[in-house]
């Protein structure tokens, strides 16, 4: 009997001989799963509630209301001149897709561990799929700003495009996917056996939005170790260039894009040695 080879078969599975490869070309085989798990994170997420994706406008209506209400009503907060609502609704667009990246996919392999244990896919498809489902919401939010910056620019509010920063918008959503994707999957791994973990990042990332120059301006901040600090925040330049493209305000650095991007990459570097290297055996500590 003739024994058979590689090439006898439709599929292999074979452990990754590297922890930090990822398999693409797996990974697009399974497009098709990947889908699915979008289109259930987008239903389930408001299956059973009453106003349903309405939630996807009302969070960061609220928000915007509260951050005028505290910071622009009570603090006396600064924003270059730019409408309160506008100004706010810039920063929370961006810091919100990136949480909700960050936050969901930080409980990928604790949410789902049965499936895990019942059949076999690249586990990297279910954090890929989150970033992607998020990209729908961060739509939605988008196209609110986008109504609210027409009727203040009809008004004549001091707002501007800057269209060689605009072009780049495809590039900024790209990092903030993977500054949550990277950050989510490195978090996700360490809380397979420690829990307590999540609850603590949970409260640093309540704390790192404050830490972001989101309800004001890095203008605020003067020379000196705390805006040194700011800028080694990878969110900093990303949410003021995106303020600088959309508002005619904000920080825009070649430079400090470059240092995010680079964060970025790095840490997606890390976070997928650290996945690949959990999943070997999540299953016996979960």
């Amino acid at each position: 009997m003739k024994r058979k080879t590689e090439a006898d078969w439709s599929l292999i599975i074979k452990p990754h001989q590297k922890l930090w490869s990822v398999d693409l070309g797996e990974i697009w085989r399974y497009r098709d799963l990947i889908q699915l798990f979008v289109k259930r994170n987008i239903i389930v997420q408001y299956k059973q509630t009453i106003l349903g994706p309405l939630w996807y406008v009302i969070q960061p209506v609220l928000t915007v209301i509260m951050n005028m209400v505290v910071f622009g009503g009570i603090a006396k907060m600064s924003t270059d001149g730019v409408p309160q609502p506008l100004f706010y609704m810039a920063g929370n667009v961006c810091w919100l897709y990136f949480a909700n990246c960050l936050n969901q996919t930080s409980n990928t392999f604790v949410a789902n561990q049965n499936m895990f244990g019942k059949v076999y896919f690249p586990r990297m498809a279910i954090p890929i799929a989150t970033v992607l489902s998020n990209l729908f919401r961060f739509g939605i939010q988008l196209a609110l700003f986008i109504i609210i910056w027409i009727w203040f620019a009809a008004r004549g509010a001091n707002v501007s495009i800057n269209v060689s920063a605009l072009v780049l918008l495809p590039v900024f959503i790209v990092m903030l996917a993977g500054l949550g994707l990277g950050f989510g999957i490195l978090v996700s791994s360490m809380t397979t056996k420690y829990r307590d973990l999540r609850i603590l990042f949970t409260f640093i990332v309540q704390l790192w939005m404050y830490a972001t120059p989101i309800v004001y301006p890095i203008s605020m901040v003067s020379e000196g170790t705390l805006r040194t600090l700011m800028l080694a925040n990878p969110m900093t330049s990303i949410i003021e260039a995106f303020k600088y493209a959309t508002l005619g305000q904000g920080y825009f650095s070649w430079g400090a894009l470059g240092y995010s991007f680079a964060f970025m990459s790095i840490l997606l570097v890390i976070g997928v040695v650290v996945f690949n290297k959990v999943q070997r055996s999540f299953m016996d500590t979960v």
